[in-house]
């Protein structure tokens, strides 16, 4: 297999993990990698869970329009729409499963020493400047509100944030990698939106263009 950058498994990592390292930046560089990896883990579990809780709800909807709407069109059109979601949630929970299997491949394929300092500096310097993090976003935003926009996409959007202002990571790079693990765990509309607020991002902060 094609060694994994660390970076991009520290990125992936640091998005998943995320929500669950707490607050104090010390206690977070403290962390063991095996933690972080577990902490992804059950992240992804929970996103599977939830999304295949959602899929069996749709189905269930779309069998008793199918029962209740006998020939009438608009009721086999809504209960077909419901079976398509329920299909799409399902094949998201497998692929997300996937992603949490692959993790430890990943690891074993890249630097580990590389990949735990970069998770934990990722994780420290999104604890450290949040409230700066998420006001560069908030002002960035076009018909959103912040608060209501996916955890996934909050949390990729912190990343790249991080990256550019506080780590020096070359604006298209950061953007990039955002993007590209949007596509992997968010939508279509999804890593799209990413990628138009980071740029947004990018030129109401006056980034340099070296770093662009």
């Amino acid at each position: 297999m094609k060694r994994k950058q660390p970076r991009r498994v520290a990125r992936e990592l640091a998005l998943l993990s995320q929500g669950q390292m707490g607050k104090d930046p010390e206690k977070i560089a403290q962390e063991e990698l095996n933690n972080i990896v577990l902490a992804a883990i059950r992240t992804l579990t929970h996103e599977v869970e939830e999304t295949l809780e959602n899929a069996a709800q749709d189905l269930k909807r779309g069998r008793d329009r199918l029962l209740s709407s006998e020939t009438r069109a608009t009721g086999m059109n809504s209960a077909k729409t419901m079976v398509s979601d329920a299909v799409d949630q399902t094949q998201t929970a497998i692929n997300r499963l996937g992603y949490a299997i692959e993790l430890p491949e990943f690891l074993y394929i890249a630097s580990l020493q590389e990949v735990r300092d970069y998770t934990l500096q990722l994780l420290t310097t999104i604890v450290k400047h949040r409230q700066e993090i998420d006001d560069a976003i908030r002002e960035s935003l076009v018909d959103w509100n912040f608060d209501r926009l996916p955890k996934i996409d909050r949390s990729l959007l912190r990343i790249a944030v991080a990256e550019m202002v506080f780590l020096e990571t070359p604006v298209q790079i950061a953007i990039n990698e955002a993007v590209e693990l949007g596509k992997r765990y968010s939508d279509e509309e999804g890593y799209r939106f990413i990628n138009g607020v980071l740029r947004r991002v990018s030129k109401k902060l006056e980034l340099p263009s070296s770093r662009a």
